[in-house]
């Protein structure tokens, strides 16, 4: 069970989210809150998986609230405001909320948080691939996403450190967790925690933006364009 807050300084959003996460039946919210130095405080006491945070508030915004944050806790942004989509992506939010929304896309959003938290609790599970003669161990949780060049497969982890494999993708496949990991295009793999930003049928990482290839653009919808 996800143990949750939720942040907002409308009541009726956090009825709803209340009403949403209990027909998920995996996420128990177990404080609302409109008052962001209340939820802080709260936190501060008592640590959560996920915090469900309006970004426009008065005072302080959610985004401020975020940085304040100072504990492995995800965080889904709930917005009427669509341009604070990319400044959410850049401070590592699971997802992003534009109001009004409905079930199908809340139930996503927390389908990404599932998927994070379960990658990172299986003791740092790793693979092993073989780059200038030697055998390197990548953590999955480390990697940002996987470009295919020619006959090598180069894997950008978030640290920037770029490690540079001769693999095809189908092999890589069988190595990574698929319920973690899709392939979106035939040269990119990507972890599904990471994918927040899906625009004009590209997915929107923070250096890059990643083309969604036509044989794979009707898994991708299954999953991520309910």
């Amino acid at each position: 069970m996800i143990k949750a807050i939720a942040l907002d300084d409308e009541p009726l959003s956090l009825e709803l989210i209340d009403a949403f996460c209990l027909q998920t039946n995996e996420v128990d919210l177990v404080k609302k809150f409109t008052n962001p130095k209340e939820a802080l405080k709260y936190l501060r006491k008592f640590p959560v998986d996920l915090i469900f945070l309006d970004i426009n508030m008065p005072n302080i915004s959610g985004i401020e609230v975020l940085k304040e944050i100072n504990q492995n806790t995800e965080a889904i942004f709930i917005t009427a405001h669509s341009e604070y989509a990319v400044e959410s992506y850049n401070l590592n939010a699971i997802d992003y909320l534009l109001k009004p929304f409905e079930l199908d896309r809340f139930l996503l959003a927390i389908k990404k948080v599932k998927s994070k938290i379960s990658l990172e609790n299986q003791e740092e599970k790793a693979i092993f691939v073989r780059s200038d003669y030697r055998l390197i161990k990548i953590y999955l949780s480390e990697i940002q996403h996987i470009e295919s060049q020619a006959d090598y497969l180069t894997i950008i982890c978030k640290n920037e450190n770029q490690i540079v494999t001769r693999m095809t993708m189908i092999e890589m496949l069988t190595l990574l967790p698929t319920n973690h990991f899709i392939r979106v295009h035939r040269s990119f793999i990507l972890p599904i925690s990471e994918i927040k930003i899906i625009r004009d049928k590209k997915i929107i990482l923070k250096s890059i933006e990643i083309p969604i290839g036509i044989s794979y653009e009707k898994e991708v919808n299954t999953i991520f364009l309910k």
